[in-house]
């Protein structure tokens, strides 16, 4: 019986001839210029690959750091960039890490916001604590680099048992920081960063809680790697390159705030 599978008809490029691209018989030419063709990339198969989405992540920060310039100069001026960064920021990455599809303007709109506020925050710190900010950039390269180093070599991977820790501990240090920013700001405690600043044996608990942070992430930035990818070697959609940037992006700010302050409470 005859399949009806066109890759093993007679007219196929095994078992035949001649090899027929839509009913044309190909000459050894026309292979020898298939052959030499470059192979095909993201923007031609729509797939995901790690050159796109480098590109993708590239101009998210290339974004980031120019808002962050604008916010460095004018935040001295007014507190305005910071506050509105801020605010944007928090509800444009809801909003991202949310919705169930991608959106390429939301994502850089969250990027110029993480500007404003990285910039107007760093501007304050640098202030207050001289070359506190040339610590907490070196220090985020380190961990990016060595994070992204030991999981290209295969030294540490994603587990499910390692994410179900990740989310607990997460969600412990969601609810000190929301308690502990709610005090601040009702005056419930007068110290420069509320309860981080109480010591426990002569250590402040930010100092601990910001190796804490430093930790997870450390993890979540392995957890944007796994997810890029798996997403390369499954063939997803060229789209979610998006999402791995917006991943990145999100892991990366937060990991030089927590650098930022525990390099300003190591010095009060």
């Amino acid at each position: 019986m005859a399949s009806s599978n066109p890759a093993f008809s007679r007219n196929a490029a095994f078992g035949a001839p001649g090899a027929t691209a839509g009913g044309k018989v190909l000459s050894d030419s026309d292979l020898q210029g298939m052959f030499n063709a470059p192979s095909a990339g993201s923007q031609d198969t729509d797939r995901m690959s790690y050159d796109d989405t480098i590109r993708k992540t590239v101009l998210s920060f290339a974004l980031l750091l120019v808002t962050a310039a604008i916010g460095w100069i004018v935040t001295p001026v007014t507190m305005l960039p910071l506050i509105v960064g801020a605010i944007a920021g928090l509800v444009l990455g809801l909003v991202n890490a949310f919705k169930k599809e991608p959106s390429p303007p939301l994502i850089l709109a969250y990027a110029a916001a993480q500007g404003l506020f990285v910039g107007g925050i760093s501007i304050v710190f640098e202030q207050i604590y001289p070359g506190v900010v040339t610590q907490a950039v070196l220090a985020t390269l380190v961990v990016v680099g060595v994070t992204l180093a030991l999981f290209a070599s295969g030294k540490i991977r994603a587990s499910a048992k390692a994410t179900k820790v990740f989310l607990i501990a997460m969600i412990g240090y969601s609810v000190f920081s929301l308690v502990n920013f709610g005090m601040m700001v009702f005056g419930a405690t007068d110290n420069a960063f509320g309860l981080r600043s109480a010591e426990i044996f002569g250590i402040p608990i930010g100092l601990l809680i910001g190796v804490l942070a430093v930790i997870m992430a450390a993890y979540s930035l392995v957890l944007d790697f796994d997810f890029i990818q798996r997403g390369v070697n499954n063939r997803a959609p060229r789209k979610y390159g998006w999402t791995g940037a917006f991943g990145i992006m999100l892991t990366v700010v937060w990991l030089y705030v927590e650098m930022l302050r525990i390099f300003a409470i190591a010095r009060e």
